[in-house]
């Protein structure tokens, strides 16, 4: 079947107009899809909107006086590693330093939960023959697709308003425009996944691709900050993160930034709506090979591997370069921090009471760590996107069993986590020149909670798989406890709620093995119970 075929309407459909006719069916499927990411959506949102709103109050404490801030500014502007980490400062009020301490990041949140949510529900759902089925019906050859970037709007559309409300008494129009510039590069991020979600076959390698772009305009961004201080770099301007600073929210707005976004959008938009109707339903324009390139597939955890192998790849590059980033900031950090104390106890709160240098080296390998989970639950949920696209059934039909098929991916998962995690640990040892044993012993800490986390998502696999999609909020949750709880002064009791908040904080503290063992005790307890649950229950493909 065809999308030439049947994604044309008939019946009462077929008098509409030929545009009419390519979105016959959209406001149902919108309303699918936003039922289908009832919850992926709203964590999202709002992990991305705590973490903005969390920074005034946070900012107001490290830097109460008009002198501090002066002085910060004065240090960024002399400080081209730190600009390269979090940008350029344009003004010494609590709005531009929110604008400046978090923009970046939320930016690059946005722009995840977008290319997320657009491949979810366009390459997505033709792997796995739903878009077929559903193109049978009365519904229009691009429907899907606007659906699709309707949803990504919608997710946005939050965004703003949470971030606009919420910075409001820093400045009504510093906080739409800091809203509207984070949804900016949210929706550049949306339309540029669905481009890629017709030129490949495989949702995978969409995913991949989109967020090997987003990871170069974090690149760019960084380099072009480093070589100038007021965002003024060829490179900056290259990269969308680069507009979003550029905006400078709260220091004198400048609106025409966002016809950036805008055209950006309406273009890369345009073209994802050609290539759409230009395509038959499930093919793309850039074909998978088929079969593996040489030798065979000898086993299931073979083949495991040759489905995550890339992504495995592309995170064990990311985590050597991070680390590499990170340890090569250490010393700087140590001397921007200075004699500001409420800086000083965020990072000890987050890294331990070992000294500045090892508290900033824990924290940003905990945050590392925090990372490592989202890459665990990808890739334990290849096993539910697996099922779902009907791909595990012949294989099982055949001599594999369950607990053998999902042991294959389950390796990857587990094992990559320790991968990616030493990885980091010697892109900290290069980045800061100085002895490994610590940094590697801080770094391989952490897997025992992202174990925990991994775990997690096997058992709601297991047992629930409809609701296995959740991981991603626990994962979420976890993440925002580490980041945002340490800068809000959260209890302790909120802190443990996470299993990294139980890790002990390495280098520079004393190593406990007692939660790292009954953490990694939790992990194997937790993949126990989903592996018995789906050797039970019957496959949902």
């Amino acid at each position: 079947m065809t999308a030439g075929t049947a994604a044309e309407p008939v019946g009462p459909f077929a008098v509409r107009s030929g545009g009419a006719r390519q979105l016959a069916g959209t406001g149902t499927l919108l309303r699918f899809a936003l039922r289908r990411d009832r919850v992926m959506v709203p964590v999202w949102v709002a992990v991305t909107g705590l973490m903005v709103l969390s920074m005034p109050n946070s900012l107001k404490s490290l830097y109460g006086t008009a002198a501090e801030r002066a002085d910060l500014m004065r240090q960024m502007t002399t400080n081209s590693s730190l600009r390269a980490l979090v940008g350029p400062v344009y003004d010494d009020s609590l709005g531009a330093l929110t604008a400046w301490r978090v923009g970046v990041y939320a930016g690059l949140l946005a722009a995840v939960m977008s290319l997320l949510v657009v491949i979810r529900h366009t390459r997505d759902e033709e792997e796995s023959g739903r878009q077929e089925l559903v193109a049978s019906g009365m519904v229009g050859r691009r429907s899907s697709l606007t659906a699709a970037l309707l949803t990504a709007a919608v997710a946005n559309g939050g965004l703003v308003l949470i971030v606009t409300l919420g910075l409001a008494g820093q400045g009504a129009a510093g906080a739409l425009a800091f809203g509207l510039g984070i949804a900016g590069v949210g929706m550049v991020f949306a339309t540029m996944a669905a481009v890629v979600a017709q030129l490949t076959e495989s949702a995978r390698l969409a995913r991949g691709l989109t967020a090997g772009v987003l990871g170069g305009a974090f690149v760019l961004r960084a380099a072009g900050d480093a070589s100038a201080n007021e965002g003024s770099s060829f490179l900056t301007w290259m990269s969308p993160l680069g507009w979003l600073e550029n905006e400078r929210s709260f220091a004198d707005e400048r609106w025409w930034v966002l016809l950036l976004f805008v055209a950006a959008t309406v273009l890369q938009g345009a073209v994802a709506y050609a290539l759409a109707g230009r395509r038959d339903v499930g093919m793309s324009f850039l074909p998978t090979r088929p079969g593996p390139a040489a030798g065979r597939l000898a086993t299931a955890g073979a083949l495991a591997w040759r489905l995550q192998r890339g992504g495995v790849l592309g995170w064990s590059i990311g985590f050597f370069l991070a680390g590499l980033v990170y340890g090569g900031l250490t010393e700087g950090t140590a001397e921007f921090v200075g004699d500001n104390e409420g800086a000083r106890e965020i990072f000890e709160r987050m890294g331990g009471q070992s000294g500045l240098t090892n508290a900033f080296l824990a924290s940003m390998i905990g945050m590392l760590g925090l990372i490592a989970a989202l890459y665990i639950v990808g890739s334990v949920l290849r096993l539910h996107g697996e099922e779902t696209s009907g791909r595990a059934e012949p294989l099982l039909a055949n001599a594999v069993g369950r607990l053998r098929w999902a042991a294959g991916h389950l390796a990857v998962a587990f094992g990559g986590t320790v991968w990616i995690m030493l990885l980091a640990g010697l892109g900290f040892t290069f980045g800061y020149g100085k002895e490994a044993g610590p940094i590697l012993a801080g770094c391989l800490v952490q897997v025992a909670g992202v174990w925990v986390i991994g775990g997690s998502a096997v058992l709601l696999y297991g047992l629930a798989p409809r609701a296995a999609p959740a991981a991603w909020g626990l994962a979420g949750a976890v993440l925002l406890i580490g980041w945002i709880g340490p800068a809000l002064d959260a209890p302790q009791a909120v802190l443990d709620l996470s299993p990294f908040g139980h890790l002990p904080k390495l280098p520079g503290g004393e190593m406990q093995w007692t939660p790292v063992l009954v953490l990694a005790g939790l992990a194997v307890a937790l993949v126990a119970g989903g592996l018995a649950g789906l050797r039970r229950r019957d496959l949902s493909g």
